[in-house]
């Protein structure tokens, strides 16, 4: 049997501020890429790897470097910065950007496949956690962009819906690690916790230096106010550090801790593959999970035309290491199983909530009524462990 061959672009800023995530991220496609390629399916995939550096003009330059190649599909960015700068392009070349990372929603183009969690699939799970079982008072901290503007937004209608309030909001700049001023206002105002949407570096030493700012005043920091965010994952916990690494909440779709055989042979695989590291993680998952889908959709299409690809992936099912995947024919999110995690000091999260079984995006948060209800009957978490 004749192999179809197809080039495809792999875009993730493996050096930069967010480095570590987007390692990780770049890993699970990789993996992914393998697994298709030592298959004995009728595609083949060559990985065409490019490196942005975390740069928004290098994005946007990359993306049409790649497209005016004669690639058509690209699995790639983290932020929803880099995301924005480049749906332009893959617009203006009819491509498709497969972009696996859980983001803020309000968005549904026609040349993306979104293959991370919606704001209904991971801030309104930990809406409706925070309010249920750690408080109503929030305080609010973010990167100086769209994913935190927006995540922000969100989080502050659905609690509110639940009676909460949002003390007060402050953000840094991207990479910005002078975390004080910040620190200082939220211990003036002792909120129940704080929802965080800084990444990378500046959200290792904001965990680092929050931990210390409250020792230092004799607060218990992971019972008194603890820090929840819908960002946190393994990889980037070592980054934290051992004084200041356990008792953090995450909202994902998935955690490496999951004990399910899909899960166990992904962890081996991945550990094989790169024993150098980072770890996996939801969004290495999520990439790949786009690398796998692209697989199945391009031996269906028997073509890499973005409209074919795109009609072929929705007919797609996959066992995913975090279970039950498929791409919803209406939004062209996916399908997944929101959780709720709590870091530990061994660098792993133990599973607090699960939901019984995927749910579908909604990107737009249109399905609920009124609006937000969705955080209190969707997605049906169940204990796990108190």
């Amino acid at each position: 049997m004749t192999r179809k061959q197809y080039r495809i672009g792999v875009m993730f800023s493996t050096t930069g501020s967010y480095s570590v995530v987007a390692r990780s991220i770049l890993n699970g496609a990789m993996l992914a890429f393998q697994e298709v390629n030592a298959s004995q399916g009728d595609v083949a995939l060559e990985p065409v790897v490019v490196n942005p550096s975390g740069d928004l003009a290098r994005y946007r330059a990359l993306s049409l470097e790649l497209l005016r190649s004669g690639i058509r599909q690209v699995v790639g960015c983290y932020t929803s910065s880099s995301r924005k700068e480049v749906i332009p392009c893959f617009e203006k070349f009819d491509g498709l950007l497969w972009y696996p990372s859980h983001y803020e929603g309000f968005e549904s183009s026609d040349n993306v496949i979104y293959t991370g969690a919606a704001p209904n699939q991971h801030v309104l799970p930990l809406v409706d956690y925070l309010a249920s079982r750690v408080g109503k008072r929030a305080f609010c901290v973010g990167s100086n962009y769209i994913w935190a503007w927006e995540n922000n937004r969100i989080f502050r209608e659905a609690l509110t819906a639940r009676g909460g309030t949002v003390l007060a909001e402050r953000y840094l700049s991207v990479g910005d690690t002078e975390v004080d001023q910040v620190i200082a206002a939220i211990i003036d105002h002792r909120p129940d916790f704080v929802f965080n949407n800084l990444i990378g570096t500046s959200a290792y030493a904001f965990f680092r230096a929050f931990r210390a700012a409250c020792r230092v005043r004799g607060i218990d920091q992971a019972a008194e106010i603890p820090v929840a965010s819908c960002t946190l994952s393994e990889p980037e916990l070592p980054e934290i550090g051992p004084d200041a690494v356990d008792g953090h909440l995450s909202s994902s779709v998935y955690f490496s801790s999951l004990n399910s055989p899909e899960n166990g042979a992904f962890i081996r695989a991945y550990a094989t593959s790169f024993p150098d590291g980072p770890v996996t993680s939801a969004d290495a998952e999520s990439s790949y999970i786009a690398v796998k889908l692209l697989a199945a959709a391009l031996s269906q299409a028997g073509t890499d035309d973005a409209r074919t690809v795109r009609a072929a992936v929705a007919d797609q099912r996959l066992r995913a290491p975090q279970g039950d995947v498929r791409i919803d024919r209406q939004t062209f999110h996916a399908w997944l199983t929101p959780r709720i995690g709590r870091s530990m000091a061994n660098g792993q999260f133990e599973v607090l909530l699960e939901s019984r079984e995927p749910i579908a995006p909604d990107p737009y948060l249109v399905q609920s009524s009124p609006r937000f209800a969705s955080a209190m009957r969707s997605p049906l978490l169940k204990v796990v462990q108190s």
